[in-house]
């Protein structure tokens, strides 16, 4: 993991891979993941177990919890999320706050951000600038 660009994946990513659809977000996931490149945070893993269907999405989550990297959110990140709810409110965005958080934490860990959330595309560009 050293020097390597991790890429954060959104809970919305990780369905469409989870459950096998033909999507490119689903595809942009299975590249993350062969190139080594794939990493989750805490909230993500909250959204995705909490949805988690079935046996065969309840073993792959338990299977990637053991390879991938987990960036936790921790009391950096939820500054830089209040600031960011702060800062999204002010701009007549709304936003989850689970996006809220899952943004801050690649903000605070310089990572790019994997999504298929339109949310997101509100959301990053005030993240920048945290």
């Amino acid at each position: 993991m050293g020097d390597r660009q991790m890429t954060l994946v959104d809970a919305s990513s990780w369905i469409e891979f989870l459950r096998g659809r033909d999507s490119a977000a689903g595809q942009r996931v299975k590249t993350l993941l062969t190139q080594g490149d794939a990493a989750w945070c805490d909230m993500t893993l909250v959204e995705l177990w909490n949805g988690a269907q079935g046996h065969i999405e309840k073993n792959a989550l338990e299977a990637l919890e053991e390879e991938l990297r987990l960036y936790p959110v921790n009391e950096q990140v939820w500054a830089s999320a209040r600031t960011l709810a702060r800062r999204c409110r002010e701009k007549g965005i709304t936003a989850s706050t689970a996006d809220i958080i899952v943004a801050a934490c690649a903000a605070n860990n310089k990572l790019s951000l994997e999504h298929c959330d339109s949310h997101f595309e509100k959301i990053l560009p005030v993240a920048a600038k945290l």
